[in-house]
């Protein structure tokens, strides 16, 4: 199950970032922004080609950085010297990461897909990511959206609450996977399969059927992306907490 202080301050989405103020997503900056705030943290992860985690969105570099090409085809050291834009830092591995954050507010992992289409051809980077979890001592959640990866989490970090990311998947947000698998997946089937304890659902649908389904089977509720206080107020009438950015939830 989430620990409790998962409940306690919302949680910022991919630190608490903001470039003017020279914080880039996922970055250390925003870590260290939103520990003196006391909010929790979410951060996403992608694997470098030398097996590494590393905080990171994308897939590839050009929106979040002033270098090309694909994470997945740079040597972590590589990536740890790239600019990140509107920050002085490259981007940080999860070690790195977690030595930052050291317990001192929860934090949220998102483990980003590595099959392409939510499908079974993943494990490096969750097991990669379970191990360094497993020694890390503060309260901590790992969650995709693949449940395939969720499933991973379950065999190599037991003991790591663990979640799924859902949405109800409209073909104009998701043109890359096969309508059967996004049809699937919106039902959130796999919750009891992977041994789940909460989903972070689309702030825009909670109201939506599944959720109260899984709800109902004692899921905790948390969601993305909630981006004003008005926004916030609606989410809670269904989430226990929400994961925010843009203003100060």
């Amino acid at each position: 199950m989430l620990a409790k202080s998962f409940f306690q301050a919302p949680i910022t989405h991919r630190t608490l970032h903001d470039v003017t103020d020279g914080r880039p997503e996922n970055s250390i900056a925003g870590a260290r922004a939103a520990i003196e705030r006391g909010y929790g943290i979410e951060i996403d992860l992608q694997l470098s080609k030398d097996g590494v985690p590393m905080v990171f969105h994308d897939y590839s570099l050009e929106r979040l950085t002033y270098a090309n090409g694909v994470v997945a085809q740079c040597n972590a050291a590589e990536l740890s010297s790239v600019a990140l834009k509107g920050g002085d830092e490259g981007i940080p591995t999860l070690e790195a990461f977690l030595a930052e954050v050291n317990g001192q507010v929860p934090l949220l992992v998102e483990i980003k897909d590595q099959d392409g289409a939510l499908g079974p051809k993943v494990g490096k980077l969750a097991k990669a990511t379970c191990a360094l979890m497993n020694a890390y001592k503060g309260d901590k959640a790992l969650m995709s959206f693949n449940p395939h990866t969720v499933a991973k989490c379950a065999k190599w970090a037991p003991d790591i609450a663990r979640g799924i990311v859902t949405d109800p998947y409209l073909k104009e947000n998701w043109p890359l996977i096969p309508e059967a698998r996004r049809k699937e997946l919106a039902e959130i089937p796999d919750y009891e399969r992977v041994g789940a304890c909460f989903i972070s659902h689309n702030v825009n649908y909670l109201t939506d059927a599944p959720v109260a389904r899984v709800k109902a089977m004692g899921a905790d509720i948390l969601c993305w992306t909630v981006k004003s206080a008005e926004q916030e107020k609606i989410a809670r009438q269904v989430a226990q907490n929400v994961t925010f950015e843009r203003y100060l939830a």
